[in-house]
């Protein structure tokens, strides 16, 4: 046994499944041990920024970690951008990376790169291996690292020389444990809160779509009707069908939903992560009650500044609050502006769900249509764009993780490869990527993927000829925009080049229909639109014209 067969053993022995990547000359040897392997499968990938995220959906997804494969230098710079993004998304990854001979590495020298050093700041932790009896405790120190609160990306580098070498160890045998909890007096002093306020609000992050959590956050609510609303990538978090549903923040401007943590008097934060929407944005004036609930301490922010926190695994904190408010009740809350927010939400989401427009289409028909299609447990992930601020607000979900998008990192061309991989962890789902057309092409190579694995995905991309969020942003802030246009392929001739199923959709009334066939085809399916952009300034208007009745 040698180096590389050690390591992919402690790859079988942490349950690893799937590794995506782009092999190269350094990483050869690995290769051919992982080939040998009965429990790992390698899904090869036309670009390694596609590996690494359809790596981070297959974290994000199932809460374990896959690889994200490239060689030393120019595969590995190619990862990087999908590593920042899952872990800023806080999605646990394994980075797998070759490098030179460890006598060369010292020099200048052919694609040689301080690889390690170039990955520190987007990894919770990254590290090379130089002598092959320490794979077992690196492979399972790096497993526990990207599960463990909040997730992440982990980097292990593997020269070509160590690689090859003879190892004798044995992989470890993983142990996890459960999270420490909250202490009782902490827990008791945050229902005393709770009881003193009038109109609590709860705002839920990230930490929230983990399945306990979910669950015991719903609880609290059918106990109490406490409105909660959803950061981006917090859509789930509890049923959009719930009365206490108020949906989702994070556009920059003023939502209707600003109005609802506005009128309130306690702002309850669960799993809540800056780097998706800043407290300043709603705490402008520094005087909201905070009571911060998280696996992590908070961010030090003169806008964020709790008053409470409960540290500690968040599932069990809200089954402590639940236990409190079974055993000694609350009082009857204040809850009239949240239902009235609610109400003016649902609103704006039917608008136009009944347009008949030809040549282009709403961004609001676009979404209805989709969620009409979509069953309460099928996927749909966003790109990066304008489309994607139309998704945060309009699309609404049933249950947590069936809405995947990118609010830390924000990479563009990121739903591509991601759709793949759902399909890969849950081929029994529907799975709808949106993107813009910038997007869509900056992973399309990845298209030939998707055809060889015969992934059942629609990629429905929402054509407007330029870099529409961008111009959205100019617009708003300077009153017109720079020179943001490209040309387009022919969608139809494209699909057909790599043996997609192909459909261009320009009249409203055929959308929902076209979008319900092309997800019961077998294998993948683009749907094109021209979007009608035009609403992005009414709903600035809109928004900007929205004041707090309280």
């Amino acid at each position: 046994m040698n180096a590389s067969d050690l390591m992919v053993k402690c790859l079988e022995e942490e349950g690893i499944e799937y590794i995506f990547g782009v092999p190269g000359e350094e990483n050869a040897d690995f290769m051919m041990a992982l080939e040998k392997s009965k429990k790992i499968r390698f899904i090869l990938t036309r670009h390694e920024q596609g590996a690494a995220f359809m790596a981070e959906i297959y974290g994000r997804l199932t809460g374990n970690p896959a690889g994200a494969l490239g060689t030393l230098g120019p595969g590995a710079t190619n990862l990087i951008t999908g590593v920042a993004d899952s872990n800023m998304d806080r999605a646990p990854m394994l980075v797998l990376t070759g490098q030179g001979s460890t006598d060369r590495l010292h020099k200048e020298s052919h694609q040689i790169m301080d690889v390690v050093a170039m990955f520190k700041p987007v990894t919770k932790w990254a590290t090379t291996i130089l002598n092959p009896e320490t794979i077992p405790e690196i492979i399972r120190k790096a497993v526990r690292l990207a599960r463990t609160e909040k997730p992440g990306a982990v980097h292990i580098e593997l020269p070509e020389d160590i690689a090859s070498m003879p190892a004798s160890g044995t992989p470890m045998l993983p142990r996890r444990f459960r999270r420490s909890v909250p202490d009782d007096k902490i827990v008791n002093q945050a229902f005393e809160m709770l009881t003193s306020a009038q109109r609590p609000i709860i705002i839920a992050g990230n930490g929230c779509i983990r399945r306990r959590a979910s669950a015991q956050l719903r609880e609290l609510c059918e106990k109490t009707g406490i409105g909660v609303i959803s950061t981006f990538m917090a859509k789930g978090s509890v049923d959009m069908d719930a009365d206490y549903c108020l949906y989702t923040v994070g556009l920059g401007s003023k939502d209707r939903v600003s109005q609802a943590i506005d009128d309130a008097d306690l702002v309850i934060t669960l799993g809540f992560d800056m780097v998706e929407y800043h407290p300043q944005l709603w705490n402008s004036h520094k005087d909201k009650k905070i009571l911060h609930a998280d696996f992590l301490p908070a961010e030090i922010d003169e806008h964020y500044h709790p008053e409470t926190e409960l540290i500690g695994d968040l599932a069990h904190t809200l089954w402590m609050l639940n236990e409190r408010v079974a055993e000694h009740g609350l009082p009857n809350f204040d809850l009239e502006l949240q239902r009235k927010v609610r109400a003016d939400m649902a609103a704006d989401f039917a608008e136009h769900k009944d347009d008949d427009t030809e040549g282009s289409i709403r961004p609001q028909k676009a979404l209805w249509d989709a969620r009409q299609v979509m069953g309460p447990q099928d996927v749909l992930l966003s790109d990066v764009g304008a489309h994607k601020m139309w998704i945060a607000r309009h699309y609404q979900c049933h249950e947590p993780n069936t809405c995947l998008i990118p609010n830390g990192f924000c990479s563009m061309g990121f739903a591509l490869p991601g759709a793949i991989a759902a399909s890969i962890v849950s081929p029994e789902r529907r799975v709808l990527a949106i993107c813009g057309d910038a997007g869509f092409l900056m992973n399309v190579q990845e298209m030939e993927t998707a055809k060889r694995l015969n992934s059942n995905i629609v990629a429905m991309v929402w054509e407007d000829n330029e870099y529409g969020l961008i111009a959205w942003k100019q617009e708003s802030h300077y009153g017109r925009h720079t020179d943001l246009a490209f040309g387009n392929p022919d969608w139809n001739g494209l699909a057909a080049a790599f043996g997609w199923q192909g459909h261009y959709v320009s009249n409203a009334r055929d959308l929902e229909g076209t979008l319900d066939a092309a997800l019961a085809e077998d294998g993948p399916s683009l749907v094109v639109i021209p979007i009608d952009y035009r609403e992005n300034a009414l709903l600035t208007k809109k928004l900007g014209e929205i004041t707090c009745a309280i």
